[in-house]
């Protein structure tokens, strides 16, 4: 079953957007730090190692591509590396929450990082309005550009494949690419396509509906 409605459907809009996209959360956690550091006169270590830990996890999951497979292992890994250091070194956990380290970031710091992240996905989300695909019930198209002309192909043939490369990145933003393949023409590889599960059932929809639609009816 679909996971969303797909009627009255007539045509699907698809935007590929950079990796700097799942950069989000990071904006999202250096925002509430600031306004959380506000409230103190000193850095607070904590808010600091928050901080630390979440752009090492943000860089770690737009670094690399972790199929399902890879997933898992990691998973286990990580579980594997936990257990050896709560038996091999019994004080660790003692030492590291106490606050010894602290980074000393300050609420500047996080206001900056925050206009910085702010500023840029905003001019990504601002640039995929000007450069998408569209795909109707007889026609794909691309438009690129704000007065530039369209580049128009038949829906007829159109062929999809969806695949989920990252699954942290389906985990962040439901995203995955998709592949059209228009029959003749260049094959068109979107990378990053978000709400991939959506856009899928929506683009196959519009495909059944036009393949049970006769050209011309024999009289």
């Amino acid at each position: 079953m679909p996971d969303t409605p797909t009627k009255n459907v007539n045509e699907v809009i698809l935007r590929t957007y950079p990796k700097v996209i799942f950069f989000w959360p990071m904006a999202l956690v250096s925002l509430i730090l600031w306004l959380l550091q506000m409230l103190y006169p000193t850095p607070l270590p904590l808010f600091g190692n928050i901080w630390l830990i979440v752009f090492f996890v943000n860089m770690f999951i737009v670094a690399f591509d972790f199929s399902s497979s890879k997933f898992f292992v990691l998973i286990m890994l990580v579980v594997v590396v936990v257990l050896l250091l709560v038996f091999l070194v019994p004080g660790l956990f003692t030492i590291i929450p106490g606050g010894s380290f602290n980074p000393g970031l300050t609420a500047q710091f996080y206001l900056v990082m925050t206009i910085i992240m702010a500023f840029i996905l905003g001019v990504v989300v601002l640039s995929s309005r000007f450069d998408y695909w569209k795909i109707e019930r007889n026609e794909i198209y691309h438009k690129k550009g704000i007065f530039s002309s369209a580049e128009r192909m038949p829906t007829k043939s159109l062929r999809i494949l969806k695949e989920i490369p990252d699954v942290f990145e389906f985990f962040i933003l439901r995203a995955g690419s998709i592949t059209l393949m228009p029959g003749h023409g260049d094959v068109i590889h979107l990378n990053t396509v978000l709400n991939i599960n959506k856009k899928q059932n929506q683009i196959d929809f519009l495909l059944s509906h036009v393949s049970i639609e006769p050209d011309e009816l024999d009289g």
